[in-house]
């Protein structure tokens, strides 16, 4: 990669052995202010009979005492803030739907890391200062809009800040503006992109050379279906609230798996039930600690998120190590009769399947003792108008497909276009009514 697509050399592509001995000293100041300056994490630390002093390495991250959502909703609003609130500058909060939101504060310093790791994250994606980057994240207390904003801002590019909703002006003014990187969630670019072409707008009216999509997991299918109907080079971003926003890691243009910005987050993959960190290639759930952030540091918070650390060197020259695609959330897995079932998997079928439409929905009842999964699934308008028997026959293969992934029997139904409700922000994909 020529380094022009790199934003910032020094820290980038800074040797491992570097890296590591920034990392430690910046753990030992983080440790030290939540010790002080946050009751909770001094008990924490306190009930395992440890100190600052007691982080000498980065070995003894293990040692150190985990933290949770609930953690931070027991501590809502402010609880865990290491500075006085006269020195946030800026209050973001998730986008939960259930219980308390979860806040995350910003001091300027805070605000200035988040725009630094952002324009990395733009630039793997292509962007310059001759960009034009249309911003179709929600703004507000969600973290997308104003954080894909910031880092346009750091590199110098122009920003549309245009948030989510009304699409079809949204098509006209990336048309019309020029728009070179689109920034929103992957469900909502499968959303623009099908508007378009109802629209009888093409990709070739269009100067759209990159997209950078978060928030939520998609598979390589749809980044396959989001390039060919967009034209465009489709990135994962990945981030937090809780964190710090979107811009925690991110891929490169080779695609094999996403740089975590290790000089501001310390991160690794632990075994979901016990606890005990797990080595390079093996999947769990990721763990994240804030290695700069001012106003709400976190210790090993846990992310939900299912993934693997890639211990191998990427092409691109960066040096920061890669986390894999993420695979599900143990939040989001559904138990289905014994057998563990993510969306993304139900996804990765129908995404290569003909005749479907990138719109499904997951819905899970108990009917006796027994869970029954049913999906779902667009089917083109062309395509349920023909034939009954050839209806039935798309619905027996994705039925079979489905199950072959699975190894558990599915309900499959077939509706019409535009059937399943769309979503500007986060795509709804399951329903479980077991729990209504």
């Amino acid at each position: 990669m020529e380094l022009s697509l790199i934003w910032n050399e020094k820290y980038e592509c800074m040797p491992q052995s570097e890296l590591k001995a920034l990392q430690i000293e910046r753990l030992r100041e983080t440790v030290s202010r939540v010790f002080y300056d946050a009751p909770f994490y001094r008990r924490a630390f306190q009930e395992r009979g440890m100190g600052p002093d007691d982080v000498k390495s980065l070995d003894d991250l293990s040692r150190l005492p985990f933290t949770t959502k609930n953690d931070l909703r027991d501590n809502y609003p402010y609880g865990l803030f290491t500075v006085p609130l006269s020195e946030v500058v800026r209050v973001h909060a998730s986008s939960g739907t259930t219980g308390k939101p979860v806040v995350g504060g910003y001091t300027r310093h805070d605000l200035e890391v988040w725009a630094e790791v952002m324009a990395r994250s733009l630039t793997c994606c292509g962007a310059t200062k001759n960009s034009v980057i249309h911003v179709a994240y929600g703004y507000g207390l969600f973290t997308g809009g104003l954080g894909a904003h910031c880092g346009a801002e750091r590199i110098g590019a122009s920003v549309i800040p245009a948030s989510g909703g009304h699409t079809k002006r949204q098509i006209m003014i990336m048309k019309d503006f020029g728009s070179t990187i689109l920034a929103c969630t992957p469900s909502y670019a499968m959303h623009l992109a099908l508007v378009m072409e109802e629209m009888g707008i093409y990709k070739s009216d269009l100067k759209l050379q990159g997209g950078l999509f978060g928030a939520e997991s998609w598979s390589q299918n749809m980044r396959s279906q989001l390039e060919d109907r967009l034209g465009i080079m489709a990135l994962d971003v990945y981030g937090l609230t809780e964190i710090i926003g979107p811009g925690v890691a991110v891929e490169c243009p080779e695609k094999q798996g996403l740089h975590v910005w290790e000089d501001h987050f310390l991160f690794e993959v632990i075994d979901p039930e016990t606890g005990e960190q797990l080595p390079p290639g093996s999947y769990g759930e990721l763990v994240v600690t804030s290695l700069t952030k001012q106003a709400m540091p976190l210790i090993r918070y846990r992310t939900r998120d299912i993934t693997t650390i890639m211990a191998e060197a990427c092409p691109c020259g960066r040096t920061h190590r890669r986390i894999g695609r993420f695979v599900g959330r143990t939040d989001d897995m559904l138990v289905i009769r014994g057998v563990n079932v993510f969306p993304s998997q139900i996804e990765e079928v129908l995404l290569r399947i003909a005749h479907t439409e990138p719109q499904y929905q997951i819905i899970v009842e108990r009917r006796g003792q027994l869970d029954e999964l049913e999906v779902q699934v667009e089917v083109s308008g062309q395509f349920f108008s023909d034939e009954v028997r050839r209806l039935e026959t798309l619905e027996r293969q994705i039925r079979r497909e489905i199950e072959d992934v699975l190894n558990i029997s599915v309900r499959i139904k077939l509706v019409e276009p535009k059937t399943i409700e769309r979503s500007e922000g986060k795509a709804k994909r399951v329903i479980d009514r077991r729990q209504l």
